[in-house]
């Protein structure tokens, strides 16, 4: 049986990763830069190590056949250090990059620049891997909580609508290609299953929340005034307002979750249904 390290095991995807692995009944290592704080389901091995030591991977991944890389940065530094240390101790890499990287020509924004160069120093790396490009992803909404539990308005940045897909989807497919080896070498698009804008997710919420709802898009210059006022890095900032401004909109649906997993993607209405109390 394969046996796989996740790293960003605590995070919205990482920790759904974790979880079906383990009802895979997969050999399970979560990274945690502190494992005495980590809570995870019964079974798994909670190993210490953080991305931005590259060398404090090596026990972690040593002897994993798979390794979930979540790049969680603003930046590469440090990128190509940290394959190489997995290259050494682990056999292949799934890395969750994004729909926006374009393989044709410049990036419209900080983001898939950034998922683009740690692509091509994972080819670069002669470690194998798989590319796991998933659209916008539904937890980013949580980000919205504060102010819909505060009051009827969700204010902040348009972005382009695009198909924004179930973080739970992300990570099934992610088990699919944690634990089948026959997907290395390949890349894979993963989506929702209709473009929807920020309105519609904030709609969505409100449907379930049965009251009234509605988002207010922020001017680029408010934005970056509010963001800095909440003590954002400065790196996150740039990328974000970068993301509002360039990023255009995007019509991709695939039908990658119903094809790896045997069940469609679930909509946004379903992802609003499941985090409901997060926003009551």
């Amino acid at each position: 049986m394969n046996s796989v390290l996740v790293v960003g095991a605590t995070g919205n995807v990482g920790r759904q990763v974790v979880d079906g692995l383990v009802a895979e009944g997969v050999s399970t290592r979560a990274l945690a830069r502190d494992p005495g704080a980590a809570v995870f389901p019964e079974g798994v091995e909670v190993v210490a190590g953080d991305l931005a030591v590259p060398e404090s991977l090596a026990a972690a991944a040593d002897g994993v056949e798979s390794v979930f890389l979540v790049w969680p940065f603003h930046d590469t530094q440090g990128a190509a250090e940290v394959l190489k240390v997995l290259g050494e101790h682990a056999q292949r890499v799934v890395y969750l990059s994004s729909t926006t990287v374009n393989d044709e020509g410049p990036q419209s924004d900080l983001i898939p620049q950034r998922h683009a160069e740690i692509e091509a120093l994972l080819a670069e790396s002669g470690m194998p891997w798989t590319v796991l490009r998933a659209d916008t992803i539904a937890s980013n909404m949580l980000g919205w909580a504060g102010q819909i539990r505060a009051g009827d308005v969700v204010r902040g940045t348009e972005v382009a609508p695009t198909a924004v897909v179930h973080e739970g989807d992300i990570a099934a497919v992610a088990v699919r290609l944690l634990t089948d080896h026959s997907h290395t070498w390949r890349k894979y698009l993963v989506t929702g299953p209709r473009v929807v804008s920020r309105d519609d997710q904030v709609q969505a919420i409100a449907e379930v929340l049965g009251r009234p709802l509605r988002f207010e898009a922020l001017p680029l210059d408010v934005a970056r005034e509010s963001m800095t006022a909440a003590g954002l890095p400065a790196a996150l900032i740039e990328s974000l307002l970068s993301m509002a401004a360039f990023r255009p909109r995007s019509d991709l649906i695939t039908t990658t979750v119903a094809d790896l997993t045997g069940r469609a993607a679930r909509d946004i209405r379903e992802w609003a249904a499941d985090h409901a109390a997060v926003f009551r």
